[in-house]
């Protein structure tokens, strides 16, 4: 199998003959080595469309991928069930930089086409909810903004942790951060419901951190293809200074930071641990 492929199939600013709203699949390789690309009416957006162009990518490409990566909400279900009976799976994931591009870059040619239809349009915007506060007894007895070095991390990685997160691409020494690189996080400590938290967690799929200035100040939690998540609101200076500095260590750190999620600081026992990375590329444009 070659490398994932990432996908987009969703209505563009185009109508057909009919004046019906056109549809465009665009599927590409990380490396844009493979592209391909198909419009079809409105009428015709369904799976098994969505299938039979898979076929013919594949018969183009002279393979299957490893799997195609997804990251747009609307789009997922239709290739979910365009591959059922297909030998690749789809991943919904944020971080797809190729297809992106390409999609601001056809963006700025549609309204060259006769068949143009002006009106707003951002072509990576993604409709989202409004951030929704994680339950409190959730959240646990306390969490504090942190910071451990590279080996550190290394070894925390190593330790019999049951819910973890961890892509080998985002450890310190793949991402070429020196030894004395500060990578910056937060903890929970859960106490009783430090399980459940986790559990939660996971099944939110955690992308990213951040600290958010304003009156309350808060920590938001980026989760799935377009969730937000309200982590904690805070007013204290002391934790507001503890969160720009979280924020100038995660530049520092090309994006890289993490969640750990533990019964109690003794050290002894951890619940969940997640790397995660804020880049243009998992960073969701929002629809106005």
């Amino acid at each position: 199998m070659s490398l994932p492929w990432q996908l987009d199939f969703y209505r563009r600013p185009l109508q057909d003959e009919e004046g019906n709203p056109l549809w465009e699949l665009l599927i590409c390789s990380a490396d844009m080595t493979f592209t391909y690309g198909e419009f079809c009416s409105q009428s015709e957006a369904s799976a098994p469309w969505v299938r039979a162009q898979l076929e013919k990518a594949y018969d183009l490409a002279g393979g299957w991928p490893s799997h195609i990566k997804i990251f747009r909400p609307q789009s997922v279900s239709l290739g979910e069930v365009a591959c059922r009976e297909l030998p690749v799976s789809v991943r919904p994931q944020r971080d797809t930089p190729a297809i992106k591009q390409w999609l601001r870059q056809r963006g700025a040619w549609y309204p060259q086409l006769d068949n143009y239809v002006p009106q707003p349009y951002d072509p990576i915007a993604l409709d989202r909810p409004a951030p929704v506060p994680v339950a409190k007894h959730l959240m646990g007895d306390v969490w504090q903004f942190a910071s451990i070095a590279p080996t550190d991390l290394q070894r925390l990685t190593q330790e019999p942790i049951p819910i973890r997160a961890i892509d080998p691409a985002l450890m310190p020494i793949n991402l070429g951060l020196p030894s004395t690189a500060a990578i910056p996080g937060v903890i929970i400590d859960g106490g009783r419901q430090s399980m459940a938290l986790a559990q939660w967690l996971q099944s939110a799929r955690p992308v990213m951190l951040q600290y958010i200035a304003g009156g309350p100040n808060g920590l938001l939690l980026e989760a799935g293809l377009a969730d937000r998540w309200i982590m904690a609101t805070f007013e204290d200076e002391a934790v507001a200074a503890a969160a720009r500095t979280f924020t100038e260590r995660k530049l520092a750190a090309q994006g890289l930071h993490f969640l750990l999620v533990r019964p109690d600081d003794s050290g002894m026992t951890y619940t969940g641990l997640w790397l995660l990375h804020s880049t243009p590329g998992n960073e969701v444009a929002r629809k106005q």
